[in-house]
């Protein structure tokens, strides 16, 4: 199976950036960094110390429903290249472990599904859970405050390739 480690899209980033309202309907606020400590969820990299941070709520859900968690999160205020190396370990992942949760297509979460896992065990523990029906997609959150970090996706693989195996 082939995972792909999810950054925020661009399109929520830009509208974040450009004046538009968090999940609490509040406008970002702005921070400088002081150094490691805040993760970038679009590019999936730590932000500089000196650097400007923007500070908001995410909802990483389509809808409100109970199980739609909300938190803070912190993006570079100025523009940043999204997360694109997919198929590796994000370099914000860089704390001894996570959270890993598994959600199903309900966007609820999967009871018995979530683990504090090391980080190089991250990717090995996302397989198995979307290894199952049950699950859809996987989060990574913080294992000290359950910040939303990243998601991950099961990568279907192409049909082309399925057809050229069975030749």
């Amino acid at each position: 199976m082939t995972i792909a480690f999810i950054a925020l899209p661009t399109s929520d980033v830009e509208h974040l950036r450009n004046g538009g309202a968090d999940a609490y309907g509040r406008l970002p606020e702005t921070r400088v960094s002081n150094g490691p400590g805040y993760p970038c969820r679009h590019c999936l990299k730590n932000i500089d110390a000196g650097e400007d941070v923007l500070v908001l709520a995410y909802r990483p859900f389509p809808e409100l429903q109970p199980y739609a968690e909300t938190g803070p999160i912190f993006l570079h205020k100025t523009d940043c290249r999204r997360y694109a190396a997919e198929e590796i370990l994000p370099p914000v992942l860089s704390s001894p472990e996570y959270i890993v949760r598994g959600y199903g297509a309900d966007d609820r979460i999967v009871y018995g599904s979530g683990a504090v896992t090391l980080t190089e065990k991250i990717a090995a523990r996302a397989e198995e859970l979307l290894a199952r029906a049950d699950i859809a997609y996987v989060h990574v959150r913080s294992a000290r405050n359950n910040c939303y970090q990243c998601r991950i996706d099961k990568v279907e693989a192409p049909v082309f390739a399925e057809a050229a195996l069975a030749i």
